[in-house]
């Protein structure tokens, strides 16, 4: 895997050589709402790669500050998404073990006059806030004194109050520049079980002042985040010195990556799902890890695809194709190379002995000779691609098969086209060859030239297969498209189902198996594939015009 070097590294560098700090200390902080995406494994690779490459550590903390939406199915998928990328943290924590910490730092706020309950609602909050030209208006409330604020907080947690009648909020600077120094929000009312702690609590923190107190506690030493929190950062760092914390993180910033023709929002996500646009998370379509996974996506894929395109203090686009890129590169060494049919147009080879079968050699990679060999059956009968045929030759580029013209087959036999039949519409529905049994593969045969090599599957030995095939789940906004909601954008024809066969020796594939099925992509067995009803996902085509800056 490819080194991992850019600015927070350089930072780290220069922390450990200036003595801040004695050892790395990274978090990945997921909040359990909805399964991670591709965008998710960007803050992964990096978090847990960065601390690794100077013999740091990583923790995962689930960001379970607000229940509304949380539970135990996210925590889980979670787990296991880290697991399938490689990744072990060092520790396992929930925010929720910080509550009574939390709350007990929310007291020692109140009581050095730095924060005060407010009955102003959320309407109200939003009007007194000011906007980016104009200060803000201090709330009725806001010198309300320590005694009285102390009572109205332990009230707030013996839920006597409703949903939003109150919060507590720091007391900071209504006229400062920046919007979030403006009185932030501490703690909200909220009625509702919590997935760990269950009814205990009603008040949670919100996320700006959980967050810096979590990474103390935990000893974390560079917080990394997406650029949209830098100017929350000075907020970080005054709670951190506010509420008198041992240890002091510091956060750090990098620009999102956003891919093309892929949705990156959680919301949006979470939308189709519900809205049943798509069959449910691990959708192959989805870019979230269980969807990529289903597809056919690797671990080693998405990571060097992750640290190429490394971080910086912009916010940047790549293109989707680089993913694909990175799979075929993982793959192209790994992969069996099986024969598969997709859109089968069967041949009759009518001077080949009736009913008999032979089985030829054929290598399972071509390029790595370690992964041995298999047999492939061979018979009168065979199935190849219908686009591999035409009844003329247009012209001296179709290197296929045509009425005249002699293909190989792939280490098999040269055949040549004779005759076709047609059904009342005109359509070719059967070709009739000759194959000239002098030209096996690996004869030693070096006569004439055919015009092409194609591949094909014997057709008594045949597997039914069902083959989906993927294209972008939505389309990038354009001039054209502007305005347009996201679910307009969906694109119509972004999953076909294909009824084609696949050669014998597939009939013990698993889920999760990946091959290259030559002359035809890379893919995957999907999770609902049976022995009786074998399905695969492409994952990508065989070829790109992407190539990775040396």
């Amino acid at each position: 895997m490819e080194e991992i070097n850019n600015f927070i590294k350089t930072i780290m560098e220069k922390d450990l050589a200036e003595g801040r700090v004695k050892q790395i200390v990274t978090r990945f902080p997921p909040e359990p709402n909805a399964y991670l995406h591709i965008g998710h494994a960007r803050a992964i690779v990096n978090n847990f790669e960065l601390a690794k490459s100077f013999g740091g550590y990583t923790n995962l903390r689930f960001d379970d500050t607000n229940p509304v939406n949380e539970g135990a199915e996210y925590v889980d998928g979670i787990i296991a998404d880290l697991k399938w990328l490689g990744y072990t943290p060092k520790n396992v924590f929930f925010g929720s073990d910080y509550f009574e910490a939390t709350y007990q730092k929310a007291i020692l706020l109140i009581k050095k006059g730095l924060a005060y309950v407010d009955d102003l609602s959320p309407e109200e909050m939003t009007a007194y806030r000011g906007t980016l030209t104009e200060p803000g208006k201090e709330s009725p409330c806001r010198n309300r004194s320590v005694e009285e604020n102390l009572a109205l907080f332990e009230q707030m947690k013996e839920g006597k109050f409703a949903n939003g009648e109150k919060t507590l909020r720091a007391k900071i600077d209504m006229a400062s520049p920046n919007i979030n120094l403006r009185d932030p929000v501490m703690y909200r009312i909220l009625h509702v079980p919590h997935h760990r702690q269950g009814t205990k609590w009603c008040i949670y923190p919100m996320y700006d002042f959980a967050h810096p107190l979590q990474d103390a506690f935990e000893g974390v030493t560079h917080s990394l985040c997406s650029l949209e929190y830098d100017n929350h950062r000075p907020l970080y760092d005054w709670f951190i010195e506010k509420c008198e914390m041992e240890h002091v993180p510091h956060q750090y910033e990098w620009g999102r990556l956003n891919i093309t023709n892929t949705i990156m929002s959680k919301r949006y996500l979470r939308q189709l799902v519900e809205g049943h646009y798509v069959t449910g998370y691990d959708d192959p379509r989805m870019p979230t890890l269980v969807g990529l996974k289903r597809r056919g996506f690797t671990p080693e894929a998405i990571k060097a695809f992750i640290l190429y395109t490394g971080l910086s203090r912009i916010n940047s686009t790549t293109d989707a194709d680089n993913l694909d890129y990175f799979l075929r590169e993982d793959q192209k060494l790994q992969a069996t190379r099986p024969m598969a049919v997709l859109h089968p147009l069967k041949v009759v080879i009518d001077n080949y002995p009736e009913g008999q079968i032979e089985y030829l050699d054929s290598p399972n990679n071509v390029e790595n000779e370690a992964l041995g060999s298999r047999k492939i059956a061979f018979g009168k009968e065979i199935y190849i691609e219908a686009e591999d045929f035409i009844e003329v030759k247009p012209n001296k580029k179709w290197k296929r098969l045509s009425l005249g013209e002699e293909v190989r087959l792939m280490n098999a036999y040269f055949i040549k086209a004779i005759s076709v039949e047609k059904d009342e519409a005109g359509n070719i529905t059967l070709v009739h060859a000759t194959y000239d049994p002098e030209t096996r593969s690996g004869s030693g045969f070096e006569g004439r030239k055919p015009n092409g090599t194609i591949h094909f599957v014997e057709a008594s030995t045949s597997l039914p297969a069902t083959f989906n095939l993927y294209e972008p789940l939505i389309f990038d906004e354009t001039e054209e498209t502007a305005g347009q909601s996201f679910l307009e954008r969906l694109n119509p024809n972004s999953w076909e189902k294909v009824e084609g066969v696949v050669e014998a020796s597939l009939s013990s594939t698993k889920p999760l198996d990946h091959y290259q099925f030559i002359r035809n992509g890379y893919y995957c067995t999907d999770k609902e594939s049976t022995p009786e009803h074998l399905i695969f996902n492409r994952t990508c085509s065989l070829k790109s015009s992407f190539k990775p800056a040396q």
